[in-house]
């Protein structure tokens, strides 16, 4: 099992922000991502093909534990296609710095400012005037910018102060790539004002972190944060919009207008957030919400088999250009198609209406409550 650090390099947006952030969410549920799931199958290949390079394997581990991971789920011939633009760059890093020392995916440790910190560095090369610190991004959602990036400074921290008594470098460049987004960024820090960073203004806020101190501030970085669906200090800021007198809009003021519409977006995906807790704790732990109840959605018919309907229709007489487009018809056109009577005696008996959804409701909706371990298919 993957150990995470508490104040793990890749959260320090966040605990950085809002220092007790990081013990508020520290037992809150972290599962796996199947986009998390896909980046560390793309990190695996991208460590086997650059210590391939390396000489660190033989060609024939390497063609051998190809096979393997071309057989994953994750595997697609996209994928390896955007992972190897970030080896060739790995590549073009190493011959670079031909006499240094090059590590992938080496765990480096930060905690000489963040207590107990650690974290995996994709690409570690340390060489006599510089160190580069290179970290692959493999979704394709926004482009991270290595500027300033607290991620990678923390990094190049433990970077120094692990090995940097063997060559002594005087600066660290440091790179994200994400090969989807075709984004490849760089930014160069002197390890004197890096260490000085560290020492300033991550360590104060690190040891306010690890004791879970410190002041809580809800902004944009709430949206990573494990505590966020039940964060009282993000609930109140968000509360403050409903705050407003909402008689009509015209009373309202421009600038409460304005107001509204800096905090709408914010205050739309805290609601969600509550919303999704609220529905995964009464589906899965039987939570009952005073004043709500579990409720069936709407049932939707659908063909249990559409290679029976067309061949009972074909049997029964009808055309195919009259039950084909470039598909089986949908259930709505076929049935307006073969009228209602015709529909229900061919092939009634192969139209299924699977469970809806639950969805979470007031108790004064009209639908019939039903229970959380009932057997419905719950898929999200």
């Amino acid at each position: 099992m993957t150990q995470h650090a508490l104040l793990g390099a890749s959260s320090s947006h966040i605990w950085g922000a809002c220092p007790p952030s990081a013990r508020l969410g520290e037992h809150e549920e972290n599962k796996s991502s199947i986009y998390a799931k896909e980046g560390t199958f793309a990190h695996n290949l991208s460590e086997l093909k650059i210590l391939s390079h390396l000489g660190e394997i033989s060609k024939a581990d390497f063609n051998k534990k190809l096979k393997v991971m071309k057989q994953n789920e994750f595997y697609t011939k996209e994928l390896e296609m955007y992972v190897d633009v970030y080896v060739d760059f790995a590549i073009e890093k190493i011959n670079e710095h031909k006499a240094g020392m090059v590590f992938v995916e080496k765990r480096v440790d930060y905690s000489c400012i963040c207590k107990e910190g650690f974290g995996t560095c994709d690409l570690l090369i340390l060489d006599k005037d510089t160190i580069e610190v290179v970290d692959l991004k493999f979704g394709k959602g926004l482009k991270v910018d290595a500027r300033d990036n607290s991620q990678l400074k923390l990094y190049a921290i433990g970077a120094v102060d692990n090995f940097n008594f063997i060559f002594e470098a005087k600066k660290v460049r440091m790179t994200i790539v994400q090969p989807r987004l075709d984004n490849i960024s760089t930014d160069e820090i002197e390890v004197e004002d890096l260490l000085n960073w560290g020492e300033k203004e991550v360590k104060p806020k690190a040891d306010l972190a690890y004791e879970g101190k410190g002041e809580f501030s809800p902004g944009e970085h709430c949206r990573f944060c494990r505590a966020k669906n039940r964060c009282r200090a993000r609930a109140e800021e968000n509360m403050k919009l409903a705050k407003l007198d909402f008689k009509a809009a015209p009373l309202l003021t421009d600038l409460e207008v304005v107001m509204v519409l800096e905090q709408i977006d914010e205050l739309v995906k805290w609601a969600k957030d509550v919303e999704k807790y609220a529905y995964k704790e009464a589906v899965n732990n039987e939570k009952e919400w005073p004043g709500f109840k579990l409720v069936e959605g709407r049932r939707t018919r659908r063909y249990s088999s559409e290679e029976q309907v067309a061949k009972r229709l074909l049997q029964a007489g009808y055309e195919e250009e009259k039950i084909f487009s470039k598909s089986l018809l949908s259930l709505t056109k076929l049935e307006k198609e073969l009228g209602k009577k015709d529909f229900e005696e061919i092939i009634g008996s192969l139209i299924e209406r699977p469970p809806g959804k639950l969805k979470l409701v007031k108790d004064d909706d009209k639908r019939i409550e039903v229970s959380s371990s009932a057997e419905i298919d719950f898929k999200n």
